[in-house]
């Protein structure tokens, strides 16, 4: 997948430095909580398989806290936004004992919004070299069409020469005409904008975005599942992020505005409970399945405002499920409707990977498995050296996931044209951009 830069490039390939730092940062800005991780990258030689450089990372330091000043996936308060990050960093940094001014960081907001669009080049007949694949995504990002939108990722799903489709790399391979499928991830400029704005005035740089679901997918997913076509469902706390992978590519995205948090208020209102007791009640007795059990469990509920043991009152576990479901029930239900409104759910195969805070209540696995009739597994970061065991949770998938696709960026971008960018709202938009990048 690919990542447009919002500022102006002058090349279409991403090239490392040779003096780049070793020491890279990411930042996962959720509805919850917010999460920084700083490692190491480490370069070995492998001596069994011909002297192999392997590039690998090591968690140096780790900072999170909940979250503040921000609601489903966007910033509401940029002064609180900036503190909980601020704060967070600087625990990652006294853990780690180094210094980061430029970090990684997911989105979640800016209700993002998937679009297929084609490219073609004649080639003549001759052999198609890599500036003939430069122009035929070049073509197709001329024609892509967001008003009042920012484009963030480009995947070119797949290539065709001639009549031959489904070619992964025509490099080196001879035709007539070669044309891409370009899918486009779009999002709002001003929930962006104003992620950017809260991370410049931390006094730290963008080395990159990336939306959440793809960064929770590049933790949490195998090669052969990103191959064979795979779903993966990010359920954080304010937010569920759908990621459609097919043949290693990222061929759909989609952030629906509800998520664990919401359950929360549900137990909060539905029992007069204060927040903070629905999430504890939550976390330790929710489940979206119910037992032959739950009638005669009495769990103890005290009412929001009152004080002393008389105002505690019981309820049968059984209320709590009932709670519960209803939402779970809502939320894999929209996901189902926007994975078949979308067209990809045949490419996505009979498989889903369950990741986030809100995946591990009891319960959500086999619910999500009889509504959307796919075999589901929870999904767990993959292991890195040094990551505490803390952190080894569904809930910190995406922020390691951008530790992923640090280690291994997407190496080409393309252009747009200047046109996209050419009026009202969104050159003012571009400008600030660039200058502040």
């Amino acid at each position: 997948m690919n990542v447009v830069p919002l500022h102006a490039r002058t090349n279409q390939t991403r090239t490392k430095p040779a003096n780049a730092s070793p020491i890279i940062a990411a930042i996962d800005i959720g509805s919850t909580k917010i999460c920084c991780l700083i490692a190491e990258v480490q370069t070995t030689r492998n001596k069994t398989f011909g002297g192999d450089k392997t590039r690998q990372l090591k968690i140096l330091g780790v900072g999170h806290q909940a979250t503040a000043g921000i609601r489903c996936g966007t910033i509401t308060d940029i002064d609180k936004a900036e503190i909980a990050i601020r704060l967070v960093v600087d625990a990652a940094e006294r853990m780690s004992g180094v210094s980061v001014d430029q970090v990684y960081v997911n989105v979640s907001g800016g209700r993002p919004r998937c679009e297929s669009f084609t490219g073609e080049t004649r080639i003549g007949g001759r052999e198609v070299a890599a500036h003939d694949v430069e122009r035929a995504i070049q073509v197709a990002g001329e024609r892509i069409v967001a008003p009042g939108r920012v484009v963030l990722h480009t995947t070119p799903v797949q290539y065709a020469l001639d009549d031959a489709r489904g070619i992964r790399d025509p490099r080196g391979m001879f035709g007539e005409r070669l044309s891409v499928d370009l899918n486009v991830v779009t999002v709002e400029p001003g929930p962006l904008r104003n992620l950017s704005l809260a991370i410049e005035r931390c006094h730290l740089n963008i080395a990159g975005l990336v939306i959440a679901p793809y960064a929770a997918g590049r933790s949490v997913l195998v090669e052969d599942e990103m191959a064979l076509g795979v779903t993966c469902i990010d359920m954080g706390g304010g937010t569920t992020s759908v990621a459609v992978f097919f043949e290693g590519n990222l061929v759909f995205a989609d952030v629906i505005p509800i998520g664990g948090h919401h359950i929360t208020n549900d137990i909060a209102r539905g029992l007069s409970t204060p927040i903070a007791h629905a999430e504890r009640m939550k976390t330790l007795y929710g489940s979206a399945i119910p037992s032959v059990c739950d009638e005669r469990e009495l769990l103890s509920v005290p009412l929001v405002g009152e004080r002393g043991t008389d105002t505690v009152y019981k309820i049968p576990r059984s209320m709590l499920t009932g709670i519960v479901r209803p939402r779970l029930e809502e939320t894999f239900e929209l996901i189902k409707q926007r994975l078949n409104a979308s067209g990809f759910a045949k490419l996505a195969g009979r498989r889903m990977v369950l990741t986030g805070g809100a995946s591990q209540m009891t319960g959500a696995r086999d619910l999500a498995s009889q509504i959307l009739d796919r075999h589901i597994r929870l999904g767990f970061p993959q292991p890195m050296t040094g990551m505490p065991e803390a952190i080894r949770t569904p809930n910190f998938a995406a922020v390691s996931g951008l530790l992923s696709y640090a280690l291994r960026p997407d190496e080409s971008t393309i252009v747009l044209p200047e046109a996209h960018h050419s009026s009202g709202y969104m050159r003012r938009v571009g400008r600030w951009l660039r200058e502040s990048f």
